[in-house]
Parts: C-alpha cells; structure tokens; sequence
C-alpha cells in the first residue's frame, strides 16, 4: 500500500471533479471572457467579502502580484520568519518588487499587534519604508497553527491606523475556517488582499485567487499578464476550483481527525522524541535519530514523506489518504525500530 502524506498537493481530481472540468464553459481569460473564470472568481470575492477575484496558476503567483500590488521598490514587509512569501517563492519579494523583509518570531508563525508595532519604521531616509504586513493561514512551517479572526482584528486595527496594508497568504485558508469555525464573510473587512488556494486541502488540480478591491485587481491583472500568468481557455480548471469550493470543504474535518489521529500514535514510540499538536492537517514531529534514515525506512513500507529540518518530519494529510491507509500508516509506524 503506498500512503503519500508528502503533501496536500498530490491529490488528484476525483471523477466528480473532472466531470465537472470537461463539461465547463470557456472562452479567452485574456479578454475577460471564459464564464467558468469570471464565476470562480465571482464566488470567492462573494464568499470573503471582497470585491474582485483574478484567478492564477498559483498561490506564490497571486502572493506576488498582491505584494507587488501592496509595495514600492525601497518598501519593507514585515512577516514571520516561517512565511511561505519569503522561504518558499524564490526570492520574489525582492526580485518581482524590490523589497525588503522583516522577519518576526511568532509562536509557530502566529504574529500579534504587539509583535508588529515596534518593528514598524520611523519615517527616515535610513530606514526602507515599512507598507505592507503578510499573515499566513494557515502556517505550513507551524505546522497548521491558525489564526483566528479574534487575533487577525488588533493586526489589521494596527495596520489601519499606521497606513499599512494587510495581505494573508490563504494557502489553506478553509483548513483554518474549518477549524476555528469562523465565517469566510468576515473576513474581507480586515485584508486589503486574500491569497486563496484551491490545490491543496481542497484536491483541485490547479489554481489561487487573488480577492482584492476592484482597483487593486485592475492593476493585479496587468501585474499577472507581465508574470506571464495571462491564462486563455482556463475555464476546464476554475470548474474544478468551484467543484472543490462546493464539495471538499466540511472534509476538511476528516483530514484533521486522520492527522490528530497520527499524532496520538506517535507520541507513543520511543523514536520519537517531540510531536507537534495537530491542529489541522499538517503534523510535525521530531525523530530521535536523523530524519533521512526514517525517512527511507518509512519508504519501503509505501509512506511518503519529507524532512523539515535534521530531525523533523511533516506529514500532510488530504482527500486522497483514506481510513484504511491511516490505519496500515499506524502500523506500519509502530513496527519501526
């Protein structure tokens, strides 16, 4: 049996979902006329809050455009040390938009107002221009930790009042909504940009949205074609976005109890020395010995999975990790030396 629990983007569309692509409307995105795109990204905007979607082919894409959206060369962003903006897209922040990056140390990549406020920098030639302040929901390298909107108010409360703009990296956004049970709606009162993806959690094959005014998505969408994001007949993949938003969402919560599940066994075993509380559908946790020869071993019994650091491991768990494959994963973990 092979379990692949290396990432939430492995998972492959589901016979439902592509019927749903095959049968779906298109025309050129280009010239705004692919009805399946236009209705994707009419249902997201209407679902937080916004004004305006832009689809794209991917969630760094979207962060990039909303930070070049957000910024000016000279500008400085202010983030977690884990975010994905600036540990996991290449460098954009700096290529795409000129800027500079403060980075905090929140707890497993939750910030707070208090955290933020004296990092802000004092209007002076010496120091770049603090614009903009990036949140990640849910956190990948935190392990799945979440913010709630309780803790998201004060951040944009602070931002309001000192001109900053907010953007949230929504990579898993309904793991989190899932999970805290706060509403979608509200949270389009607190962002001036929402990255949302739909190839993770959520099993489409392809594809984030960038919801946003109606101004700032006018200028995304030129910021989008000079990335070479400027997509034509795209409808056959926003049909399974739209499939996933109308289907794969309350499954989230099987896809947190298999990784909560996981959890509990492996605080058991002796080889392993720490586990991280899952909060959604990432778990971590820390090997006595290396990662890598674990990880090997765990390969020959079918489990995909990858390293995090020297001694860390991340499983993720997804639409495509069934209950009986849980169960041999649990087996197969504990007859492990």
């Amino acid at each position: 049996m092979i379990v692949d629990l290396r990432s939430d983007t492995v998972t492959k569309p589901t016979p439902a979902m592509l019927e749903a692509m095959m049968n779906a409307k298109v025309g050129d995105d280009v010239f705004g006329e692919d009805e399946t795109i236009n209705a994707l990204e009419t249902k997201l905007a209407a679902m937080f809050n916004m004004e305006a979607g832009l689809f794209c082919p991917s969630g760094t894409m979207t962060n990039q455009i909303a930070i070049k959206c957000f910024t000016q060369p000279l500008d400085e962003l202010i983030a977690d040390q884990t975010a994905h903006v600036y540990r996991y897209e290449g460098g954009g922040i700096a290529f795409n938009s000129g800027v500079s990056t403060r980075l905090l140390y929140g707890d497993r990549g939750i910030l707070t107002a208090e955290m933020i406020e004296p990092e802000i920098n004092a209007e002076n030639i010496h120091f770049p221009h603090t614009s903009l302040v990036v949140l990640e929901n849910t956190v990948n390298k935190g392990g799945g930790s979440c913010y709630t909107l309780s803790q998201i108010a004060p951040i944009a409360q602070l931002c309001k009042e000192r001109g900053l703009k907010l953007h949230l990296d929504g990579a898993r956004i309904f793991n989190a909504l899932v999970h805290t049970g706060d509403k979608a709606a509200d949270y389009g009162q607190y962002f001036d940009g929402i990255s949302v993806c739909l190839s993770k959690g959520l099993g489409a094959p392809v594809g984030s949205v960038l919801l946003a005014s109606k101004e700032t998505i006018k200028y995304a969408r030129r910021i989008r074609k000079v990335m070479g994001g400027g997509m034509r007949q795209a409808g056959f993949l926003a049909a399974a976005g739209i499939y996933a938003l109308d289907h794969h969402v309350e499954r989230l919560k099987i896809d947190h109890a298999h990784a909560a599940l996981l959890g509990a066994e492996l605080a058991k075993l002796p080889w392993i020395s720490n586990v991280i509380p899952a909060d959604t559908n990432i778990l971590l946790f820390d090997t006595v010995e290396p990662a890598e020869p674990v990880l090997k071993k765990l390969a020959e019994k079918g489990i995909k999975a990858n390293a995090t650091d020297k001694h860390r491991i991340r499983f993720v768990l997804h639409l495509d990790v069934h209950p009986e494959q849980v169960e041999y994963a649990v087996s197969s973990l504990k007859s492990l030396v």
